[in-house]
């Protein structure tokens, strides 16, 4: 009845990180490579630095983490004062060398980088029209047809190419643009994914959370406002301003699962937002347990907002192999239940005979899950109830996670009694979205929601 899947969380987008320091002591390709660092949950599948020495630009990318694609050595071949660097999930178009980012163009007389973090819902319209201007296409992602259409906009000044090729994209998109001697950061009119800048000393950084700023040691100034345009060049910073959206409408899983928990995206703290939603929790479903768990680590933080609430002891039952990260080379069909145990263990001793509380943030598939409980009851624990600290997840997600289609959503298949039995939890319960919005500072109209209610904040172009 249920498929057998063994990721059992949303893919993250993309990560993406600039850094502007002319006239400047600092290794711009090495505090690209931290910030990178930082940002590896958003991305597991390639990465790669492009680094402006003024005259020319140089690129190293590949497959891969962060520590995998660079070394001391490649990393020293990138010498410059300016860089932009990527950390890639692959949403649209396929994992491999040729859809690694930053990619790659001439505007002008100049050369044109460019890192892209989200997900373009009328691609298919574009690249019929750039194919009718004979472009030819290196890539099968959408982030090349936003730097083809920058492209094609030359004669004018690039902030106004960029804010021309804004007016021809739709969907979800934070980017960061390099030439040999200027750095842009735009994030799309609804703000639907996150970006911010800071500085660094006399010097400037763009990325897509504050961690990464506080990976290189920059002051966090601001984040870029939705449909906002940053020009940094030897001029100094400017603003543009693209008409302004009816709306924001931040990803709300940027809170609940996306973002590293010690970020701050749009002025508020993802750990409160997470701490918030473990209370919301325990108001609405106080469990009479021994002790409240949490699935590590993307539950702690919820688990820890349910235990403040609730007054019940919180216990660290589960122990996460760390070096499995959160994405692994996969057993085969018959082992995929050993897979999960190369992540997850019970800690025996803390768990047996106690009746527990399982915390975690999301439910995608329930097939991890699933076999966590069992776990559970193998190492002696007499009831697991477990609770959600997000609402059922029903619809596709069209703007950069991997949720593309209501056959991979169990709460969209089945109903809560059912996806309860398949787990094989004593209780199972989800945060309402009452409870989801209450959690944060900003009315729920600023946020898109539209996996839990399948309200999209964007026309939804025939391409999709």
């Amino acid at each position: 009845m249920f498929s057998r899947i063994l990721h059992d969380k949303p893919k993250e987008e993309c990560g993406v990180f600039g850094i502007y320091a002319p006239g400047i002591d600092v290794d711009a390709a090495q505090l690209t490579y931290y910030g990178l660092y930082a940002l590896q949950h958003r991305g597991q599948d390639s990465a790669g630095i492009a680094v402006s020495n003024s005259q020319s630009i140089n690129v190293h990318k590949g497959l891969g983490l962060v520590a995998q694609v660079f070394n001391e050595n490649n990393l020293k071949q990138l010498k410059g004062s300016m860089a932009v660097g990527h950390v890639r999930y692959s949403t649209t178009g396929a994992s491999s060398l040729e859809n690694a980012q930053p990619v790659i163009s001439r505007f002008s007389d100049k050369t044109l980088c460019l890192a892209h973090n989200g997900n373009l819902t009328n691609t298919n319209e574009l690249r019929q029209h750039l194919a009718k201007n004979k472009v030819f296409f290196q890539t099968t992602s959408d982030s090349e047809i936003i730097l083809q259409l920058i492209s094609q906009n030359s004669t004018l000044s690039l902030t106004e190419a960029v804010k021309m090729t804004m007016h021809q994209i739709k969907g979800a998109y934070s980017l960061v643009i390099m030439t040999e001697n200027q750095l842009i950061g735009a994030r799309d009119p609804k703000g639907m994914r996150p970006l911010c800048f800071g500085t660094l000393g006399e010097g400037y950084v763009l990325a897509s959370e504050s961690c990464a700023l506080d990976a290189v040691g920059a002051q966090f100034s601001r984040d870029v406002k939705p449909g906002e345009i940053i020009t940094i060049d030897q001029a100094g910073i400017k603003s543009t301003q693209f008409p302004l959206s009816s709306q924001r409408s931040l990803c709300i899983f940027e809170y609940i699962y996306l973002a590293r928990v010690d970020s701050v995206i749009d002025g508020e703290s993802v750990n409160q937002v997470r701490r918030n939603l473990g209370k919301a929790l325990a108001q609405e479903y106080f469990i009479h347990a021994d002790m409240v768990i949490p699935v590590p680590d993307s539950g702690i933080t919820s688990a820890l907002g349910y235990t403040e609430e609730s007054g019940l002891p919180y216990k660290e039952g589960l122990t996460k192999n760390r070096y499995a990260g959160r994405t692994f080379i996969q057993p085969g069909q018959e082992l995929r239940e050993l897979g999960v145990k190369l992540k997850f263990n019970p800690i025996k001793d803390i768990l047996k005979g106690q009746g527990i509380v399982m915390v975690d943030d999301s439910l995608v598939r329930g097939t991890t899950c699933r076999q966590i409980v069992k776990m559970l009851r193998q190492a002696g624990v007499m009831e697991v109830h477990l609770l959600v600290a997000s609402p059922p997840i029903l619809c596709p997600c069209y703007y950069g996670i991997d949720i593309a289609s209501p056959d991979q959503l169990v709460a969209a298949r089945f109903n809560q009694e059912e996806i309860r039995r398949f787990i094989g939890a004593d209780s199972l319960h989800y945060l309402s979205l009452n409870g989801l919005f209450s959690a944060l500072k900003a009315p729920r109209e600023e946020f898109c929601s539209a996996c839990f209610n399948g309200t999209y904040p964007t026309e939804m172009a025939r391409s999709i």
